[in-house]
């Protein structure tokens, strides 16, 4: 992307295979994530686990209260092992091959536009 970086949450149901959420942003930081995360649960209900890497923004303290305020239990996979999250890291592939290495997105409002269809 011109201009800077594109970061992806990539969110997805383990049992359906659903993807729940695309978000594309320049940054995404621990508020971010919760603000998606609240939303989800509001749309799709409680889920019993969320399974994720270490990174600070889903390790962070608000996020992991309120994980614990609705009873959801964390799995945190171990650093440097994507094989953990096999299908997430298959689905991150996939999406970068078939969307977004076919285009070339100019701003983040075109990326998320791309994204979105």
């Amino acid at each position: 992307m011109c201009g800077g970086t594109l970061r992806m949450l990539n969110i997805l149901d383990e049992y359906t295979r659903e993807c729940l959420c695309v978000h594309a942003d320049r940054r995404i930081n621990a508020r971010k994530v919760r603000r998606i995360t609240s939303a989800l649960i509001e749309r799709h209900g409680v889920p019993e686990h969320i399974r994720s890497d270490n990174g600070s923004e889903f390790i962070e303290r608000g996020l992991r209260h309120l994980l614990a305020e609705n009873r959801i239990k964390t799995l945190y996979i171990e650093p440097v092992s994507p094989w953990q999250n096999g299908y997430v890291e298959s689905f991150n592939a996939r999406f970068r091959e078939e969307c977004l290495d076919r285009e070339y997105l100019w701003t983040l409002t075109e990326a998320r536009v791309v994204i979105e269809d």
